[in-house]
């Protein structure tokens, strides 16, 4: 790496990897992020695996192809800008574009298949991502000697937020997926009180958990408030969460992460809502019921969810 890089990289505000992401050609390529930004996450897996979306969420299922070799996520927010997701995303992608990569999903919110094109695909969790499902803009792009790249782009009412991920070393690192990626069924907020008269519990898919985190971060969370309304309006039902994980680690290690993020829910009724403790309690089952194969980023990612059980009506 040259010092000419480094300054590059250091001006730029980036971390080396993304100056470096292009090879030889990231001098040429630009990918400066907008004035203020500030990295919140960084990791590097190498050997790793990434499910790239190559389409929409469809049908149940979200198209993707599977991309091997080094995986790098970040993500960045932007305090105080202005920009709309597009125009957060847009420099990027053409830098992406002058560089020869081609194309493979550039789509907004409703286009992408909107919650449930989040919950299908790798996304960092709050407080170091932060997705408005009604407001994003993804891309994906592939080069035959660069990889591929995902760029997903949000804002709240105050921040910008990007978050890019680079994977795979070569085109021979990259290959069709067996099948679509599929995860466990999530249902909307407005959906949650009839799937819980109906069948009696429900995936909270808008929990999400990096392996071993327990945080539910800051923010508002649409499934617990619609639950917190269900038991106001119901005062006889009770709603017990209980946490799961993926197969990562010890079960007696990850019965204690599991019961942890079923409790985070539980805290976030009471302080939130001052929802009676005599409707709500916490379990953890660890790894031992999962709903996707433990062998995928995204199976893994599935199963670290929280579920909304209803146990009494009387």
């Amino acid at each position: 790496m040259t010092s000419t890089t480094r300054k590059r990289a250091e001006a730029l505000g980036l971390p080396l990897w993304l100056a470096l992401a292009a090879g030889s050609s990231a001098l040429a390529l630009d990918l400066s992020l907008p004035p203020g930004a500030q990295q919140s996450f960084g990791t590097v897996q190498s050997p790793g695996a990434y499910a790239l979306p190559t389409g929409p969420w469809k049908n149940g299922t979200l198209p993707v192809e599977r991309v091997e070799g080094r995986v790098e996520v970040a993500a960045w927010h932007i305090q105080g800008n202005g920009d709309t997701p597009f125009q957060l995303i847009k420099p990027l992608r053409d830098a992406l574009i002058a560089d020869g990569f081609k194309i493979l999903l550039d789509c907004r919110a409703r286009a992408c298949g909107g919650f449930d094109f989040r919950f299908a695909t790798l996304v960092l969790p709050a407080p170091e991502m932060f997705v408005d499902l009604t407001d994003f803009h993804f891309v994906s792009a592939l080069s035959d000697d660069q990889g591929a790249v995902s760029i997903l782009t949000s804002r709240d009412a105050r921040s910008g937020y990007i978050q890019i991920i680079r994977a795979g070393d070569t085109a021979g690192g990259i290959r069709p997926s067996a099948k679509p990626a599929s995860v466990a069924p999530t249902v909307k907020a407005q959906g949650i009180a009839e799937q819980l008269d109906t069948n009696g519990h429900v995936v909270l898919g808008d929990l999400v958990f990096e392996t071993g985190s327990t945080a539910l971060g800051a923010g508002r969370f649409a499934s617990l408030d619609a639950i917190a309304a269900y038991l106001a309006q119901n005062p006889s039902r009770r709603i017990l969460f209980v946490g799961h994980t993926d197969a990562t680690g010890s079960l007696d290690a990850n019965r204690n992460v599991s019961l942890r993020r079923a409790q985070a829910a539980v805290s976030y009724l009471r302080d939130r809502h001052d929802t009676s403790a005599n409707q709500i309690d916490a379990q953890g089952a660890g790894y031992l019921a999962p709903v996707a194969s433990n062998l995928t980023p995204e199976g893994r990612e599935a199963n670290r969810r929280v579920e909304a059980v209803l146990i009494s009506t009387e």
